[in-house]
């Protein structure tokens, strides 16, 4: 074999593997230097979760970023149980949920070594609506649990018309459906020709189009909606019935905030135990003065009445 040859192809060799070593080498610092300095993406917050609360969040989200400019939040729906799923998987940096975290989610994030803390943000009533040519003015948790569980099938079993009942609801994922489910129907099944409904203002369009519907959600996607009529709950048989919405249409912030209204539910944020300071200031802000401002701008009971403190934060 030439010896020429056979030196340059060694030569060759080892220059490729001085050039793979610079290169992993020059990997390795850049990465490290990219760890070491701060990230513009750090400034940037997505928030996943509930539908009903998607209209509070973007309104939160558009008050903060005028203030606070350098800051992009980006808020999405898909649901209650979304949300959580994408907290812990680090598609998002928090949760917004209609309903408390379940104890299977609570112990995913166990499991995966990860705190998750909950922040009480606002209060809302769930609704009971009708169409506005509906004669019926009230029902009962009974009543209600009655009709979307499949007990009652015909209006005139509830003191409406010979008519058969109409039921729609919220999909499986939403936390207003869990929510209902478990505090309405006592865990029992919804009715197996319940129609599902992408958002609760799928609710309010079907509903609104039904002379024999029926629907439910948060309180205030019902508000200024002359076509629908918004059912006053009795807790039984034996209580006075309760509208989660005043004489002249608006949010009943007291009967909700206090719970007497049957139906009344607390909104959550959910975050992981370490968070940049951006994410701490926004929730420091959704929690004061600020973001409950918002929250009853939207139609939703802040937690404290105007001028008392409003920080309500708990943890798991």
């Amino acid at each position: 074999m030439d010896i020429r040859k056979h030196l340059s192809i060694a030569g060759a060799t080892a220059l490729a593997l001085f050039a793979l070593t610079a290169c992993g080498e020059g990997s390795r610092k850049a990465s490290d230097s990219a760890k070491a300095a701060p990230s513009a993406a750090s400034n940037n917050i997505t928030v996943k979760g509930s539908d009903t609360m998607v209209v509070l969040g973007q309104r939160w989200a558009e008050t903060y970023m005028k203030a606070n400019p350098g800051v992009t939040i980006q808020v999405t729906g898909g649901g209650s149980g979304t949300g959580i799923a994408a907290l812990l998987n680090g598609t998002t940096n928090l949760a917004n949920l209609s309903r408390p975290i379940k104890a299977e989610e609570l112990k995913k994030a166990k499991e995966q070594g990860k705190e998750i803390q909950e922040h009480k943000v606002a209060f809302d009533g769930l609704a009971v609506v009708v169409n506005k040519t509906s004669p019926v003015q009230q029902l009962s948790l009974q009543q209600i649990m009655g009709i979307y569980t499949g007990h009652f099938n015909n209006w005139k079993e509830v003191g409406g018309p010979d008519q058969k009942i109409l039921r729609y609801c919220r999909e499986a994922n939403s936390g207003t459906y869990v929510f209902f489910k478990e505090h309405v129907l006592a865990d029992r099944d919804y009715a197996p020709d319940c129609q599902t409904m992408p958002g609760t203002g799928a609710v309010a369009e079907a509903v609104s189009k039904d002379p024999n519907g029926i629907g439910y959600g948060g309180v205030s996607y019902f508000e200024n909606r002359p076509e629908l009529k918004i059912l006053a709950v009795k807790k039984d048989e034996a209580s006075e019935a309760i509208s989660p919405v005043t004489p002249e249409g608006k949010v009943n912030s007291a009967q909700i905030r206090n719970l007497q209204y049957p139906i009344s539910r607390n909104l959550y944020v959910y975050v992981l135990g370490t968070q940049t300071p951006e994410i701490r200031a926004y929730l420091d802000w959704i929690l004061g003065e600020g973001g409950q401002k918002v929250v009853a701008e939207v139609g939703y009971v802040p937690l404290k009445d105007a001028g008392d403190a409003t920080a309500n934060a708990g943890s798991h």
